[in-house]
């Protein structure tokens, strides 16, 4: 139609064609101002483009999106925790299989490598849809979801898509479609609190992103959408849904090339597992943590706050079948039969076992729950060592050729007056001023340092201490493993003998695998390998050094073993393993210990009483029905289940170079053992235990296994009522006492005897 015929212009005529040419003329402006003013919109909205693609820079990574979590496996690679304020780990994009990432694109967006980083049509539909008031729609490319997830937040706002639209062309016009894809999969929620395609692996499947397979794939790609409304475990009714669009995603795969039409005929639906939502430091594994985060910057692998920010992979020592016999062993032994009030709601347990070839920790117990008591029990420096300190005293001895007071050099079968309450000798023969008592006043007469270990004499091994010196005694502590800023171990002369000072299992475990490496110390390690991004973190190797000889390592050895198979630890013997070891047991019973190993490996039990309210040490009197708790009975136990459980099916390996002596009852041989034992046999009826009491005595005895030898008739002590006050010898003289960390009470030097 022309412009003559539109309606409501004039008829043609020769007179009307000049009105026409006017009316055309006026119009004519009209035109231009629409035309103009289209053109200068449309400049201006370039204008505006430009200036917004100019101005808006791509912003840093929100924190929380940049924040991963650390991820923490057992030595095996599987996982013990992931830990983190967002549970997230980074993975390469060639760590995600093919099939994985096609998937995803398959449920997101299967034009990502030949489109824009964006649709504006569906932004446009988006756009018009919000400011219709209508429901939400994303109208977004992966690049777009990317932007979203990383630089900005959640909000469904003009504003909010507008730089996502300017960040996402930039982002793309500066970024490869590989790294943005990676980073889409470390982003995107896949629900189970999983950010990451390697965290959704381990909350759905238990396994890492690169075992994924097509149809486990498939699944989590088609969670990207609505994952709560498409995890078939936490809601059983939403499995239709779920399968639909499952199926849906391996369809896209297919019309894509990316899958088989065959391949996909064949795939059936992966049932993830079940979805165990809980604290992620609860129960065990929170003390394995802290431990290993304790590791991690204390040797200056990682600084603290760089594991703050996250994001690294640790491989730990951590045998996850020994740890779970380990737990399995305090519970079975101990724990399982406790009662909820005191005392045994003071019992304690902490445990740390050592592989003595390697140094590293291969299992450890810190407590019930890290949720409830945060102090690991394995890594603690509060409770005195008691007893498990004088193999400390002995390998000084023999390290040092040290002599006794009458030039003798001192062995297993040399002899000590062993009575309680003996003072102390000086090296020029004086009184010292000190004499400690044995447990329950007992006087055990002439005795040899090997029957002394047996049966844990104090009064011998202050004197033997003394002998050798409290600096070498010290020296050879920190040698062996104890670290020197231990409590209770700079400011200790005498007692230093008698175990006051106050290392950890951990600490402990360090001196009996060196002990049991003949000498050698290895730094007690928690950690293999770290990385984060895929890039490696350095690990220093392990300290190893020369301690003491082997000769004097093989000394102690050979007496310890026979703490394990005549003295106060025979309960260790349930490991049916050549074993060597010391019971030890504080001061009124508030820790009892037992320290052990065989050729390959070195544990450390402790029975520690605690009121978890105020914190205080408790005595253990009358805990788990017992009289009392000595480091020969639950701690022995627990170590012999335990290691019995670590190392079955591996062949049994004896002691090279200590074999077990044969002590005699002094250096010549002139004293004649009773006619029916050999020599240094302690008499059936006079083993003595190592709180002080002899069977026959009214005191049940530790036997192997855990049973226990009915008071003898006759007996001087009652076998029932409340436990003997421990006795509590001054310390020597000028010596300070020692108070352990967090107790507020002083403590006295450990209870004799023990």
């Amino acid at each position: 139609m022309g412009v003559d015929r539109w309606p409501g212009w004039p008829a043609k005529s020769a007179g009307a064609r000049r009105p026409r040419r006017r009316g055309l003329r006026r119009l004519l402006p009209t035109w231009r101002v629409l035309l103009g003013g289209l053109m200068g919109a449309t400049v201006l909205g370039l204008g505006a483009l430009v200036a917004g693609y100019l101005l808006v820079e791509i912003p840093e990574p929100k924190s929380a999106a940049a924040a991963q979590a650390n991820v923490y496996l057992y030595a095996d690679g599987s996982q013990l925790a992931a830990v983190g304020e967002v549970n997230r780990a980074n993975v390469s994009l060639d760590q995600v299989p093919e099939p994985v990432r096609h998937a995803v694109l398959a449920a997101e967006d299967r034009d990502f490598y030949d489109s824009s980083a964006v649709d504006l049509s569906a932004m446009v539909r988006a756009g018009w849809n919000m400011l219709r008031g209508g429901g939400r729609q994303s109208g977004s490319t992966i690049t777009q979801q990317f932007v979203k997830n990383y630089y900005l937040d959640q909000r469904q706002t003009v504003t909010r898509k507008v730089k996502e639209l300017f960040i996402a062309v930039k982002l793309g016009r500066e970024t490869s479609k590989e790294e943005i894809l990676q980073g889409y999969l470390n982003t995107s929620y896949f629900g189970r609190n999983a950010y990451g395609v390697q965290a959704a692996a381990q909350a759905y499947y238990g396994k890492d992103a690169a075992r994924l397979d097509v149809a486990e794939g498939a699944y989590l790609a088609a969670l990207l959408q609505a994952p709560s409304a498409y995890d078939v475990v936490a809601d059983p009714g939403s499995a239709g849904r779920a399968v639909a669009r499952w199926e849906y995603v391996l369809d896209g795969m297919v019309s894509q090339g990316w899958l088989g039409a065959s391949e996909r005929a064949g795939l059936e639906f992966p049932w993830p597992g079940p979805y165990e939502p809980s604290d992620l430091l609860s129960g065990e594994r929170g003390y394995l943590v802290e431990a290993v985060k304790g590791h991690l910057t204390g040797r200056g692998i990682v600084g603290e706050d760089e594991l703050a920010a996250g994001g690294y992979r640790i491989t730990t020592t951590i045998d996850p079948v020994r740890q779970e016999a380990l737990t399995r062993a305090v519970g079975e032994q101990l724990l399982d039969g406790l009662g909820t009030e005191p005392p045994d709601a003071f019992v304690r347990v902490g445990a740390t076992s050592v592989e003595v070839a390697t140094g590293e920790v291969v299992a450890m117990y810190g407590g019930r729950d890290y949720t409830e008591q945060f102090v690991n029990n394995a890594t603690r420096r509060d409770y005195q060592a008691a007893s498990t300190f004088k193999p400390v005293v002995y390998a000084a001895a023999l390290e040092h050729a040290a002599l006794t007071v009458d030039g003798e050099r001192i062995g297993p079968a040399t002899v000590y007056e062993g009575d309680s309450g003996r003072e102390v000798v000086n090296r020029d023969g004086t009184g010292s001023g000190w004499s400690p008592q044995n447990e329950g006043g007992k006087d055990f007469g002439t005795v040899t340092v090997a029957e002394a270990m047996d049966q844990s004499v104090n009064a011998v091994f202050a004197q033997l201490g003394q002998d050798v010196g409290a600096d070498r005694v010290r020296e050879t502590a920190v040698a062996l493993g104890i670290p020197e800023d231990v409590p209770g171990l700079a400011e200790a002369r005498g007692s230093i003998s008698l175990g006051t000072a106050t290392p950890s299992t951990l600490d402990v475990a360090q001196v009996y695998a060196a002990l049991a490496g003949r000498g050698t110390y290895r730094e007690a390690v928690l950690v293999r390998e770290v990385s984060r991004d895929g890039e490696p973190v350095p690990v220093p190797g392990a300290v190893e050094r020369r301690a003491v000889s082997p000769e004097a390592a093989d000394g102690v050895t050979a007496v310890l073993r026979g703490v394990v198979e005549r003295g106060t630890g025979t309960a260790a013997r349930s490991a049916g393993r050549p074993a060597a070891g010391k019971t030890g047991t504080a001061e009124e019973d508030r820790a009892a210990w037992f320290a052990g190993f065989t050729p390959e490996l070195a544990t450390v039990v402790a029975v520690f009483g605690q009121d978890s309210e105020s914190g205080e040490q408790q005595s253990l009197y009358g805990a788990a029905g017992q009289e009392r708790i000595s480091g020969g009975g639950f701690p022995a136990r627990i170590w012999g289940q335990y290691t019995a459980a670590a190392l079955e099916g591996r062949p049994v390996v004896g002691f090279e170079g200590a074999a077990e002596p044969v002590p005699s009852a002094s250096p010549d041989g002139e004293r004649d053992p009773e006619p029916d034992r050999e020599p240094g046999q302690v008499p059936e009826g006079e083993r003595e235990r190592e709180d002080g009491g002899r069977a026959g005595s009214g005191e049940p005895e530790a036997e192997p296994g855990g049973s226990t030898v009915p008071s003898a008739p006759g007996s001087a002590a009652p076998s029932t009522g409340p436990p003997p006050a421990d006795p509590s010898p001054s310390a020597p003289p000028g010596e300070p006492s020692v108070v352990p960390s967090g107790t507020g009470e002083p403590e006295r030097e450990p209870a004799p005897g023990r």
